[in-house]
């Protein structure tokens, strides 16, 4: 196992580098100046280039970058003058995380529990319907739903907050925004893993041992379609984690993918750097996890891909 760890921390240094390299080089070719502005004269704009030192050719830029990053300095806004990217990420990244996490609490057990009792009704009018919604939610854009819900129970029926993130309540609406969809997709994906489970030999086995069909379930259906699910357990929560950009645009949250969006939109290049690299090494570290506790789960699965 140390050994395949180790070859996969090495692989997740060299994609954080190659993601590291294509942003920094993609927001170097994009056109115009994050200094553009009709207030500042010509004089103005090259000083500050000075400054920051987008004078310079972009490969220096891009080294003198790197060898800050590797001191986890991802340098300063240029839009919050002064202020320090890693300062503002530890600030918002622990918001998206709650959100997140919410979102995942809520969407993988539901999401499994809906899945399996599906399963356990095949081609009833229960599993046609519910294949029917889980087909519509995971289809529904997020920021859509996320809308849909504002109009319904902040707007006509006002339950809670419509924007804002100072309250547990505030935090309802945008926790079913993103976890609406994670039932959906989690309970889909369970559901044919469970069915292809019943139909296995193992299932046969165990119902010709007389166990009862709860037993059945929970202790071979459900553990053996719980192993795929582990498998996309690790991007899903590394993107739920670092926070969804267009829901935390939509209620006004102070979350990563907010302060992404709004770094955009104004070409502020140290936090565009700062927050793609923060979610590219979260990424990697939890498909490493999901990797690892499937291969917990299942002892079958030798490290390396292979049974």
């Amino acid at each position: 196992m140390a050994r395949y760890i180790l070859k996969r921390i090495a692989m997740m240094v060299v994609t954080v580098f190659v993601v590291t390299a294509l942003t920094f080089i993609m927001m170097r070719w994009m056109p115009g100046s994050p200094f553009n502005n009709p207030k500042l004269s010509a004089s103005q704009i090259a000083a500050l280039s000075r400054q920051y030192g987008l004078d310079k050719p972009v490969l220096v830029q891009f080294w003198q970058y790197l060898v800050n990053a590797l001191h986890f300095d991802f340098g300063t806004s240029y839009i919050n003058t002064g202020q320090s990217v890693s300062l503002m990420i530890g600030q918002r990244l622990p918001v998206s995380m709650q959100l997140g996490f919410q979102a995942l609490i809520v969407g993988v057990p539901l999401g499994m529990y809906v899945g399996t009792w599906q399963a356990m009704r095949k081609n009833t009018a229960t599993d046609y319907s519910l294949s029917v919604v889980t087909l519509i939610f995971t289809a529904l854009p997020d920021f859509l739903l996320a809308m849909l819900l504002m109009v319904f129970f902040a707007i006509d029926f006002p339950i809670f907050p419509i924007t804002g993130w100072d309250s547990w309540m505030s935090s309802v609406l945008p926790t079913l925004a993103l976890g609406m969809g994670v039932i959906a997709f989690v309970a889909r994906f369970t559901r044919s893993q469970t069915l292809e489970t019943l139909d296995s030999d193992q299932i046969q086995l165990a119902y010709a041992k007389g166990l009862n069909e709860g037993q059945v379930i929970l202790k071979h259906a459900v553990r053996n379609s719980l192993i795929p699910v582990l498998t996309l357990l690790g991007p899903l929560t590394a993107g739920l984690l670092t926070g969804s950009a267009l829901i935390e645009t939509i209620y006004s949250i102070p979350g990563i993918g907010n302060q992404f969006v709004a770094s955009i939109s104004s070409k502020d290049y140290p936090v565009i750097m700062g927050t793609t690299i923060v979610y590219t090494v979260m990424l990697q570290v939890m498909i490493l996890i999901g990797d690892i506790a499937t291969a917990i789960a299942d002892p079958r699965i030798r490290f390396g891909g292979n049974r």
